[in-house]
């Protein structure tokens, strides 16, 4: 199971949400931790009262709810699970739920036929939103552009950060995770900790196609934890290409596995 939501489990959640397209929303509701971005878990409620859904969308892991009013915004943290009643997005995670229970219910929209779209975290780190700010956010993983991927690698000064904690970083690309970093970066076959500037041309090519590529094929397989490396994340793992020792760091605060002898 994924090991959180990144951006083909919310684009899951996405696609459920199509569900309620139409719908008019007669409750909203949300705990103190799904309403801390709000200044109280209140104007939740009060904003989203008699709303219709008129569509959906997404950036990178931040859901979006399109309505006659203001656009609705939900992150879901590390264990944020959506479910329509009790039709989930996804399975589950692999750092949170495997069952239900009403206490890890954080809130969610009630809709006048009577169904309910429930943000189920036991981690109390996902958070709604009333008119989210995209301008913080980069071009969206599933849909960027080879020239909005050259620019999200731009160098300020020096040789830049490292490669793995620019693709984390969703100012620049929206919705790459940890697990769809890595896997792309070991298809593309390149060195996570290689500052951005010593990436010549033909290695930021196989990157992008490398990304493109993890992005669909993931998506048909069920999700972001479904890479070619995963059974090899662990310690004394081996890279299942070539066999050597996989190698284990922290970059970009988030630990980072790869084969030292086909990435470079």
């Amino acid at each position: 199971m994924p090991r959180v939501p990144e951006i083909l489990e919310v684009e899951s959640y996405r696609r459920l949400c199509d569900q309620v397209v139409g719908a008019r929303i007669t409750r909203g509701f949300a705990d103190a931790y799904l309403g801390k971005k709000l200044a109280s878990p209140a104007t939740w409620a009060r904003a989203v009262k008699g709303l219709i859904v008129t569509g959906t969308a997404r950036r990178g892991k931040l859901l979006l709810l399109e309505t006659d009013g203001p656009t609705l915004g939900i992150r879901f943290g590390m264990t944020g699970v959506l479910l329509l009643d009790t039709e989930a997005g996804i399975e589950g995670l692999f750092y949170g739920p495997h069952t239900f229970r009403e206490e890890w219910v954080r809130g969610g929209l009630e809709f006048a036929d009577g169904r309910r779209l429930l943000v189920h975290d036991p981690r109390r780190l996902a958070r709604v939103e009333i008119e989210p700010d995209l301008d913080e956010l980069g071009p969206d993983a599933l849909t960027i552009t080879r020239r909005q991927f050259d620019v999200a690698l731009a160098v300020e000064r020096g040789e830049g950060p490292a490669i793995k904690a620019r693709l984390l970083d969703q100012s620049r690309i929206a919705g790459v995770g940890n697990l769809l970093a890595d896997e792309a970066l070991f298809r593309a076959g390149v060195d996570p900790h290689t500052p951005l500037a010593r990436l010549d041309d033909a290695r930021r090519t196989a990157l992008y196609r490398a990304l493109r590529s993890t992005t669909r094929t993931l998506a048909q397989r069920g999700g972001s934890h479904l890479g070619d490396h995963m059974a090899a994340r662990l310690r004394g793992g081996v890279c299942p290409r070539d066999g050597e020792s996989m190698a284990i760091a922290t970059i970009g605060g988030r630990t980072t596995y790869w084969c030292p002898r086909h990435q470079h």
